[in-house]
């Protein structure tokens, strides 16, 4: 119990020096504050999970400690590499790049025709409520065991939130906005490119943010129902089968660091693309 005793202990002093930290309005916003906050939360989470698993004696088959699973992480990095490259790359990129164009196209059409939008944006309601676990087995029937199947489970689970995103951004303009392009003898698609689109950015970047934790999911989930021997949701179902929780936590690490970093960027982007929105200042 000497462990877990020091883990509360760890945690108390670790919160007292986040409270400490962001006491002060002025010293919290300073750069290295807000990351350092963060930062030590995490680590927190860490440590305390290592030392209760350890003064439990927790069993591995239950939950490994963060140092066993960094350990088969950094052992098993060529392998959880391909397993990355098939999964992330090859499955989850593609599809979301594929339902996001996809997506920005047909949200065009259902704004620029009123019968589309009273036709499909019911129906997209419809299927963006699909379970992943219904429509995957049947699109790997469909495309196959590849990397394929999983774009196409990705495209159907990004396109419908891409979809609603896009044609709320579309209609976020003022009526006096789309006057003024009128007077200057604007037609729909040069008010859609100078006006509408740059409004809309906001809502498409808070659409991709959404849609790149889904693309993720999905193609990882759709490894479940049929995948060659590599890619993460193979490998967290083989080891699962094996009892090495120790490579389940490492697979599950890899997915995580990757959704992580797509959606930093996709943040990063959208903070240099949007500066001049309201949610972008401060």
């Amino acid at each position: 119990m000497t462990l877990v005793w020091s883990a509360l202990a760890f945690w108390a002093a670790a919160w007292a020096v986040n409270a400490w930290l962001t006491r002060d309005a002025g010293r919290a916003r300073h750069p290295v504050v807000r990351l350092a906050v963060p930062v030590i939360f995490g680590a927190t989470i860490l440590v305390v999970w290592e030392l209760v698993v350890r003064g439990l004696q927790v069993p591995r088959v239950i939950l490994p400690p963060p140092s066993m699973i960094w350990a088969t992480f950094t052992t098993s990095l060529p392998m959880l590499w391909r397993d990355f490259v098939q999964t992330i790359v090859m499955g989850a990129m593609s599809g979301l790049a594929m339902g996001t164009l996809a997506a920005l196209a047909v949200g065009i059409l259902v704004d620029r025709y009123d019968g589309l939008r009273r036709g499909l944006m019911p129906v997209a309601s419809f299927m963006a409520a699909l379970p992943i676990v219904g429509t995957a087995p049947i699109l790997v029937m469909w495309f196959g065991f590849g990397w394929q199947s999983k774009a196409a489970v990705v495209v159907l689970m990004v396109f419908f939130p891409m979809l609603v995103n896009v044609v709320a951004g579309l209609a976020d303009t003022t009526a006096m906005q789309r006057d003024l392009m009128r007077t200057y003898g604007a037609g729909y698609w040069a008010t859609l490119v100078k006006l509408r689109l740059p409004a809309a950015l906001p809502f498409i970047f808070n659409g991709l943010k959404i849609a790149s934790t889904l693309a993720m999911i999905g193609a990882i989930v759709a490894e479940f129902f049929g995948s060659p021997t590599q890619g993460i949701g193979f490998r967290i179902s083989a080891s699962n089968g094996q009892l090495a929780m120790d490579m389940v936590w490492s697979a599950i690490l890899v997915g995580a660091l990757a959704g992580t970093l797509v959606y930093g960027a996709i943040a990063m982007i959208e903070k240099r693309v949007t500066f001049w929105h309201p949610s972008q200042r401060g």
